[in-house]
């Protein structure tokens, strides 16, 4: 005659306890593209500033509107990385880190989303065409993006950036790669929009790449 076992509570428990181990999700770790010395980019108003402005919202391309790191292998191959995110909407990202750039190393004042009345400032509008994440290799970006004098209707300066930085190994590398690369974007603009917002008459910079 077969004898029945019966399992001790605690040994039930115990198994349950090592299935769910087992199942445990891998932890995802979140990125962001504002540097942590930058100053907040929303809010932040500069004593005497160079230039004020207002940066609209970035438009990025779709294939790398993903909250995952989007990041290119061999040959052609590309992968969402779902361990890797975006702590926001990447469009969001760039353009806070674009924004926190202009205030903290080049004396802009951000007027997006306050009040402007008749307040002199320059629109900037930053389309990038590119923003692709290779690990251990570079980081790369290109943008096209204009300025615009407002109030008023003058005519936008329309100008074009292609930017690389090397990177480590690592996303921690990869993130800080365009973290510099979106800096240089921002030095970029800060120049003519400077000379915009004081009535002159600004080109576009010289693309070193």
């Amino acid at each position: 005659m077969m004898q029945t076992h019966h399992l001790h509570p605690l040994m039930l428990i115990a198994g349950i306890g090592i299935g769910l181990a087992g199942c445990a999700s891998v932890p995802i770790n979140y990125y962001t593209l504002v540097p942590s010395n930058s100053t907040a980019a929303t809010t932040t108003i500069v004593k005497s500033p160079a230039f004020a402005f207002d940066l609209e919202s970035v438009s990025v391309p779709l294939q790398v509107d993903q909250p995952q790191l989007v990041v290119r292998q061999a040959g052609a191959a590309i992968a969402l990385v779902e361990t890797e995110r975006w702590i926001a909407p990447l469009g969001d990202e760039i353009r806070d880190a674009i924004a926190s750039d202009l205030v903290a190393s080049h004396s802009g004042e951000n007027l997006g989303g306050l009040p402007q009345g008749d307040r002199k400032l320059v629109k900037i509008r930053v389309d990038l065409r590119r923003f692709d994440s290779d690990p251990g290799m570079q980081a790369s970006i290109t943008a096209a993006w204009s300025l615009r004098r407002a109030p008023g209707n003058a005519a936008a300066l329309s100008c074009s950036s292609r930017i690389s930085e090397p990177v480590d190994a690592g996303y921690n590398a990869l993130v800080q790669g365009h973290q510099r690369a979106l800096a240089r974007l921002a030095a970029a603009i800060a120049a003519p929009a400077s000379t915009m917002a004081n009535g002159g008459s600004p080109t576009c910079p010289v693309d070193v790449g």
